[in-house]
């Protein structure tokens, strides 16, 4: 079956890349549902392939923020050890948890991504784009966004970088460029955990991971003339899209229209009260 879809999921694949480069993270959010779905793979299969590609495409994505002088490398190599140590553990121990469970966490992280990516991120102090951040800070979210993304294989770009932004207020450039640093390095450790309990299909993996770097070398180009704003937005709504489909693929058949339904009430509801309420909790929730 996956070499069959060999066909549709190369072209696919220049997407995750794409994302990647234009926005600093969405290589997994993307890889993992195009392996499961398209070319059939088991979640475990997917995510460890996905670990691979993204490495990969961060590391292909990272040359020109090197040249652009956009890496702060104290605080990315910092947090990619603590993101490594993390994402080992999280790669060991996701190898012996049930796919349907790491589906389900993943598509609970597309869609508290894509909530992050709605709402955008605050404005950075121009004075800490020269400035490395606390060491044990660092230290600490590193694990945690590192056991996050060996665990499900997502959280790459989207949990490091408002991380980045958040916690010590980095401009957003900067906070892309030293977030493929991190993400490239947990994203082999993740990797490598898995190798120890899941095979992988490198004749795909190689391809995938061609088709990716493509993607992103020209959304870097492309980053520059496309609006931030809108591509975040219109990107964010994607995911959430996403996120929703993969959770109702795994409830029950016979009860998946009924979720449906309730989906569909609760987004009509939800977007009723954005528009019309201007007290509505969502309009705050939304807000940078």
């Amino acid at each position: 079956m996956i070499s069959a879809g060999l066909a549709a999921v190369v072209p696919l694949a220049v997407l995750a890349g794409l994302a990647l480069g234009l926005l600093g993270g969405g290589g997994s959010i993307l890889t993992v549902p195009l392996l499961v779905y398209v070319a059939g793979m088991d979640a475990q299969v997917a995510i460890a392939t996905s670990l691979f590609v993204v490495a990969v495409t961060a590391l292909a994505g990272l040359v020109g923020h090197v040249r652009g002088g956009t890496v702060r490398w104290r605080t990315g190599l910092l947090f990619g050890a603590a993101g490594m140590a993390g994402a080992f553990g999280g790669g060991l121990l996701g190898g012996h948890l049930p796919g349907e469970l790491l589906l389900i966490g993943f598509a609970l992280m597309m869609v508290a991504t894509a909530v992050a990516m709605l709402r955008g991120r605050r404005p950075a102090a121009p004075d800490r784009a020269h400035a490395d951040l606390p060491v044990g800070r660092v230290l600490l979210d590193g694990t945690v966004v590192g056991l996050v993304t060996g665990l499900v294989g997502a959280g790459g770009g989207f949990l490091v970088v408002p991380a980045l932004v958040l916690l010590g207020g980095l401009p957003m450039p900067v906070a892309v460029g030293t977030s493929l640093v991190v993400i490239a390095m947990k994203s082999f450790a993740g990797f490598a955990g898995y190798l120890t309990t899941v095979p992988i299909d490198w004749g795909l993996t190689l391809a995938v991971t061609a088709a990716a770097v493509g993607g992103a070398l020209l959304g870097g180009r492309l980053a520059a003339k496309i609006p931030q704003d809108l591509l975040r937005r219109t990107f964010g709504w994607f995911v959430l899209v996403m996120g929703g489909f993969m959770l109702l693929q795994q409830v029950p058949a016979d009860l998946r229209w009924i979720a449906l339904a309730v989906l569909a009430l609760a987004v009509t509801a939800a977007g009723g009260c954005a528009a019309i309420w201007s007290r509505c909790p969502l309009r705050a929730a939304l807000r940078p």
